[in-house]
This record gives C-alpha cells, sequence and structure tokens, in this order.
C-alpha cells in the first residue's frame, strides 16, 4: 500500500485506512462502469447519527490539498484531516448481506455502535449510544 501525506503528520503504512481485497476488487469494478479511471473513494465522517457520529463514503474527482491520499490495489482513497481523526486505522470492506450488502467500514476507534452500522462512538464522546433512527 501507498500513502501520500498531506498535511496529516500521518506516516505509517496502514495506519491510516486500509481495505480488503473484496472492497478493492468491488471498487474497481463500479468505477470500470462510470468509466472514469480518475475517482477515489472519499471516505468521511459527519456529526449526527444514533451514536453520536456517522460514516460516509462518495466519489471523489480529485482530492483537496489537505487530504490524505491512501493507494491501495488500484484503488485510490481520500480522506479529510477531520474525518481522519475519527477513522484512522479503519478497515473497508464490501459484506454481502440477504438484504442488500454494500461497504462496510471496521473501526478500531469506536466503542460503541448502532445498530444501523453507520453510526459510532469513540471513547473520549461522554453518554450513551442510542438506538438507531431510521
Amino acid at each position: 500500500m501507498a500513502i501520500e501525506q498531506q498535511g496529516t503528520g500521518v506516516g505509517v503504512a496502514g495506519s491510516v485506512v486500509s481495505m480488503t481485497a473484496r472492497a478493492a476488487d468491488r471498487l474497481k469494478e463500479i468505477i470500470a462502469k462510470q468509466d472514469r479511471a480518475d475517482l477515489a473513494l472519499r471516505v468521511y465522517v459527519t456529526p449526527g447519527g444514533c451514536s453520536g457520529f456517522s460514516y460516509g463514503m462518495t466519489f471523489a474527482e480529485g482530492k483537496e490539498d489537505d487530504d490524505t491520499l491512501v493507494e491501495q490495489d488500484g484503488v485510490r482513497i481520500v480522506v479529510d484531516p477531520m474525518s481522519l481523526m475519527y477513522i484512522k486505522g479503519s478497515e473497508i470492506d464490501f459484506v454481502d448481506a440477504l438484504m442488500g450488502g454494500g461497504f462496510a467500514l471496521r473501526n478500531p476507534n469506536a466503542v460503541s455502535s448502532c445498530g444501523c452500522g453507520q453510526s459510532f462512538r469513540t471513547a473520549d464522546q461522554a453518554g450513551t449510544a442510542k438506538a438507531c433512527a431510521h
């Protein structure tokens, strides 16, 4: 895995974010169908959600100056500095499920999460996790 650092101070391979081979293969398929080799997967965190923060993923045409860029298995991942604080060390996987699958983030920084799998709480947050509200 090659890591390009942009103002984050992260320098150890594997310490930013990684993905399983299954996730990389699925992302390559999606990007190929879009016929857009310039696309990267943007992984981000937003305040809110059932447990305090929510994960998000989208495709980005490029990266911002302060983003961290991770390249793995021919796929590029970009993460902004604020999100990096919460997902550093996480792994992206692609999960097949009977009722629909998708990309999932395994986050070692989350001490609790919601049943929906999109919301989490870190150790330095006060309070308890709330039930999923869909």
